[in-house]
């Protein structure tokens, strides 16, 4: 009895883990409370996981790229809904035309639309035009936008040069990730009908922990 209340509490324990510590697998399209558009440095991406990607075109030499969005998340104030079908509903070549310029590969829009985007109740095209009209939404900081040398950086010292290049924007409406003293991405919490930023204290509060990280320059 003791080992199976121990189990239980486990099981407990690992669903309350996410991107934003907490999330449920399925839901109703459309029933969302807020969006996190997530931005990806590639740089520190390719150093990271981009040998073991799908998206090895993202890494390739030469590519030179910096911030690319990795997607635009429904998001609850706790958890976020996944994977909300229609099952096997796939975008059209039509609806990934809205896509390009957008994402840094097809695969990984293909990706997103599965996982994401079947939850925010639009089609596929209508998901990935509000994707880029939340990309063009975010100035992204001069000192990131021309960065040629590896940079040492804080978590709340990146929160404010996004802040001083957002009018509205505050530190309490985005998170910063890192991964073994690397950026992965900055996440920015967005009104549902994506007019403006907005507050979200879950996503706030999952932000990286270490006390400094490196920007990694491209290569």
């Amino acid at each position: 009895m003791k080992r199976f209340a121990l189990v239980a509490l486990a099981w407990l324990a690992l669903g309350s883990l996410s991107h934003a510590q907490g999330y449920g697998r399925g839901g109703t399209p459309g029933d969302f409370d807020f969006y996190v558009l997530a931005l990806s440095w590639s740089p520190g991406f390719c150093e990271l996981d981009g040998d073991r990607s799908r998206n090895r075109e993202q890494c390739a030499e030469g590519a030179g790229l910096r911030f690319v969005v990795h997607g635009l998340w429904p998001q609850n104030e706790r958890g976020y809904p996944s994977d909300c079908g229609p099952s096997g509903r796939v975008p059209s070549r039509i609806a990934l035309q809205e896509a390009e310029g957008v994402f840094p590969t097809e695969s990984l829009a293909r990706h997103e639309w599965r996982k994401h985007g079947t939850c925010s109740g639009s089609s596929p095209a209508d998901y990935f035009r509000d994707v880029r009209r939340a990309r063009d939404s975010v100035a992204i900081p001069p000192v990131l936008a021309k960065a040629e040398r590896d940079q040492s950086w804080t978590a709340i010292d990146l929160e404010r040069a996004f802040v001083a290049a957002n009018p509205g924007l505050r530190t309490d409406m985005m998170s910063i990730a890192c991964k073994r003293g690397v950026l992965q991405e900055v996440r920015i919490c967005f009104s549902k009908d994506l007019r403006g930023f907005r507050s979200c204290q879950q996503v706030d509060r999952s932000g990286c922990r270490a006390r400094e990280f490196t920007v990694v320059a491209p290569r």
